[in-house]
């Protein structure tokens, strides 16, 4: 130790206070000041000599027989050389005080420091009573490095645990390359050389350097596979699929989502298809390990080097690009597909992901995948291209907005070059032979304009019909339902619904060209279902993008005396009560009943009154009295008085329960009262046409169904039969017909076939209908069936921005028999025969 560095003695000893630092004591100057070693170092020696000098005065038998060991040459004891005898050193500073021989030790004999003490006083910035001034009197505590947050102390954490089974291993090789490494340290300026040479690194340090980036770039590279995982979740962008609707005959009608998608197995995509694709983007697919580095070193090139985007991934980062990452063009986005795409291919087979990428790629004209292509492009499915129109399916993944030969002429040569280009690669890699490739000279021209838009304007009414019926019936949720993949084969006949909306577009435009101003607020519902309950057609209204509101599916409007056949299958089915805890009495359609105007209603104890204290009586058309009517002539002839005595004879909670058997819902009947029996119900287009199809069924009804099977991706969903039961007899049944034919040909004798000239034929009648109507004349109906087909025709008017309470018709509807809705009812069934 230096003397400036020297302490005091054992603190607590009494030693006076010293104003200045005194010069230590030393030996008489026997010769040469002694060298470093011999100072700052333990004189060993020195100390065993004063050990027994000690032990002597003291007279212990223990220095004695330490002495005797010295000069025996034994080993001295640990205390005796490298300890401190503390005993001795304070008696020996005390004889010093008091004035006895023996100074203080040489602080090499006795270890101890000796500290600078100030003398006592004031100084400057002092207290005056030797204390220092200030707050930080004594040494600074030593500053305490600031806590790290607490994610980066996990990514710390998480770093070293994973990379210390490494840095082990590295170990050993770190140790062995550590003296060459410190030979690489630069010396700056370079000793013996001249110039600007005195500022280049050597070879060794270029070597050095280089190695060191290479394996710098390969740990991280490393810890970068081994950190990034493969999300769990796709996105649903890349998920989502459009949900395709079809006719009954199989031919597209509406598609519905945001994106045009269909996934399918890879072992539909025929080989020409998935070899196209394979020579236009990644024709080593089956060999690379998912990464291409010439095509990732290009594309990084590109795009930091000239702030463009260039491609040169392989299918395997394209799938990953389309359904784990975003779009976006930047370098961190394409180093994480590239570590994606690793782990994905170790993980997946080539085919799978084969099947991925082409489910999810971009095609153009709002197409994803290979399926919905070939729609779009040649109405056909994928299962059905040749190797030619795959080429170019493949051509315009490079870019649909450059290669689609329908938007201009450049296009077109665009996409022939690269569509030859594509064919000859086939060739090369041999998947396509000369002789076939010799086939494909004239370029496979697509459609115009993608069909799947072809959809008009009542389709939209025809798909919320169909989705509605296909989550119940096939239990889909909202949320798989919005997802798509879902193809839903309809009940729609083309034909039939092309036929409907024909006719009630001609209908609006007379109504518009005699009464503008009633024609703002006229409604048409229209709806045609079979006997076996399948819904053929119907009309919805104008267009569904301004009108939301579908007419054929309303339940606004009262039926009217379209009612009747309902009140009439109750009487013959149930029978009637007249008189109170009587047996019911059977009812045939040759019952009489008083057909006169305002006959009041009455019950087993007499007239019915209302609320009002008043008798309730229905009144005819024109108030015309019948007289003694049958029942069956009542109903062809509209007549309302006898249908109101005869409900009230059989019950109305038996025509209540008649008329929701044969397909009304009960949401939609009126209240229990006589007037029920007038057609207060207000049931819908679709549900009256349900209801007379049961009457053409024999009695037995099923309920209306829009969809007859759904398919996703390939595979069968699913679906609950519609309900199917008996509503009336047989018997009941054919009455009901019998009778609606008879007011059929009362009314319309002209439209009659020639088969169906003969009332009462065996056969029984092709064609039965009936008008119906109500007294304050806000609705008009026209029910009937033809060939095991019912269409129900409603006009009405309702000012929807108002309120949905219906207007008066105002003639709008037409008179007679032959009115508006009969006329569009006609057309729509023509041909009749």
């Amino acid at each position: 130790m230096t003397e400036a560095g020297q302490g005091e003695g054992l603190p607590g000893e009494g030693r006076e206070p010293r104003g200045r630092r005194s010069a230590p004591r030393r030996a008489p100057d026997t010769g040469p000041p002694p060298r470093a070693d011999e100072t700052m170092q333990l004189n060993v020696d020195a100390l065993r000599e004063r050990n027994r000098e000690l032990g002597r005065e003291l007279g212990r038998d223990r220095d004695g027989d330490r002495a005797e060991r010295q000069t025996a040459g034994a080993p001295p004891r640990p205390d005796e050389t490298m300890q401190l005898n503390v005993d001795a050193l304070r008696k020996q500073r005390k004889s010093a005080e008091a004035g006895g021989p023996g100074g203080d030790p040489e602080p090499h004999e006795t270890m101890q420091l000796r500290v600078f003490r100030p003398k006592p006083g004031p100084k400057s910035g002092g207290t005056g009573d030797g204390r220092p001034a200030g707050r930080r009197a004594g040494r600074r505590k030593p500053r305490s490095r600031p806590a790290l947050p607490p994610w980066l102390a996990r990514l710390t954490a998480a770093t070293a645990s994973r990379l210390s089974p490494l840095l082990r291993r590295l170990a050993p090789l770190a140790a062995l390359l550590a003296p060459y490494a410190r030979k690489l340290k630069p010396v700056y300026p370079r000793p013996g050389r001249t110039g600007w040479r005195r500022w280049i690194p050597s070879w060794r340090q270029w070597i050095g350097a280089t190695f060191s980036a290479f394996g710098l770039t390969g740990v991280f590279l490393v810890v970068a596979y081994a950190a990034t995982d493969i999300p769990s979740n796709l996105n649903t962008y890349a998920t989502q699929q459009d949900n395709v609707y079809f006719w009954s005959d199989g031919t597209p009608m509406a598609r519905t989502g945001w994106v045009q998608r269909q996934a399918m197995p890879l072992k539909d995509i025929p080989e020409d298809v998935r070899w196209a694709v394979l020579a236009a983007e990644n024709e080593s697919f089956y060999s690379d390990p998912g990464i291409s580095f010439k095509g990732i070193s290009r594309a990084l090139w590109r795009t930091v080097g000239e702030g463009d985007t260039q491609g040169g991934s392989t299918i395997t980062q394209q799938y990953v690009k389309n359904v784990y990452l975003t779009q976006n063009q930047t370098v961190s986005r394409k180093f994480t597909e590239a570590m994606i795409a690793l782990k994905l291919d170790n993980r997946m087979s080539k085919d799978k992901i084969l099947e991925g990428y082409l489910n999810t790629s971009w095609f153009g004209r709002g197409t994803y995948g290979i399926q919905r292509a070939a729609q779009a492009y040649y109405g056909k499915d994928v299962s059905q291209l040749n190797a030619s129109e795959a080429a170019f399916l493949a051509s315009l993944l490079k870019g649909a907005g450059l290669y689609d030969p329908t938007l201009n002429q450049a296009n077109h040569h665009r996409a022939e070059e690269r569509w030859k280009w594509i064919l000859d690669r086939m060739v090369k890699i041999g998947k396509l032979s000369p002789a076939e490739r010799a086939k494909f000279r004239t370029f496979p021209e697509p459609l115009k304009r993608n069909p799947l838009y072809d959809t008009g304007q009542q389709s939209d009414y025809l798909v919320e019909l169909a989705s509605q019926y296909a989550k119940k019936a096939g239990h889909i949720s909202d949320r798989d339902f919005d997802m798509g993949g879902y193809q839903i084969y309809t009940t729609f006949d083309r034909k039939r619904e092309s036929t409907l909306t024909d006719a009630v577009t001609k209908a609006r435009k007379r109504a518009k060209s005699t009464d503008a101003a009633a024609a703002k607020t006229a409604h048409y519902g229209a709806a045609s279902v079979a006997a076996d309950g399948r819904i053929l057609a119907v009309y919805g209204g104008p267009d569904h993008r301004t009108q939301g509101y579908n007419e054929s599916n309303a339940s606004t409007v009262p039926a009217g005396s379209a009612f009747q056949p309902f009140v009439y299958a109750a009487g013959l089915e149930y029978g009637v009560t007249k008189r109170r805890d009587e047996a019911r009495e059977p009812v045939t359609p040759e019952t009489l009943y008083n057909g006169d105007d305002a006959v009041p209603v009455t019950t087993p104890e007499g007239p019915y009154w209302d609320r009002s204290g008043r008798k309730v009586a229905a009144h005819n058309d024109g108030k015309k009295s019948w007289g003694r009517i049958s029942l069956r002539k009542a109903l062809a002839e509209s007549v309302n008085t006898p249908f109101m005595q005869l409900g009230m004879d059989t019950g109305l909670d038996k025509v209540k329960q008649t008329a929701t058997a044969a397909g009304l819902l009960p949401s939609t009947m009126g209240p229990q009262v006589p007037a029920l029996s007038l057609g207060s119900s207000t049931p819908s287009a679709i549900r009256m046409a349900n209801g007379y199809a049961t009457f053409a069924a024999g009695g037995m009804h099923t309920e209306p169904y829009s969809v007859r099977r759904i398919t996703r991706n390939g595979s069968s969903v699913r679906l609950d039969d519609p309900a199917r039961e008996r509503a009336v007899t047989a018997q009941v049944a054919q009455q009901v017909t019998e009778a609606l034919g008879d007011a059929f040909r009362g009314a319309h004798p002209a439209a009659l076939p020639a088969a169906n000239s003969v009332p009462g034929a065996t056969a029984g009648p092709t064609v039965a209908g009936k008008a119906g109507g109500t007294e304050d004349d806000t609705a008009a109906w026209y029910v009937g069936t033809a060939k095991s087909v019912s269409t129900a025709v409603v006009v009405y008017r309702m000012d929807l921005a108002k309120s949905l309470e219906p207007l008066p018709l105002k003639g709008l509807a037409g008179t007679g028999p032959d009115n508006v809705p009969y006329g569009i009812w006609a057309r729509a069934m023509d041909p009749l025969g």
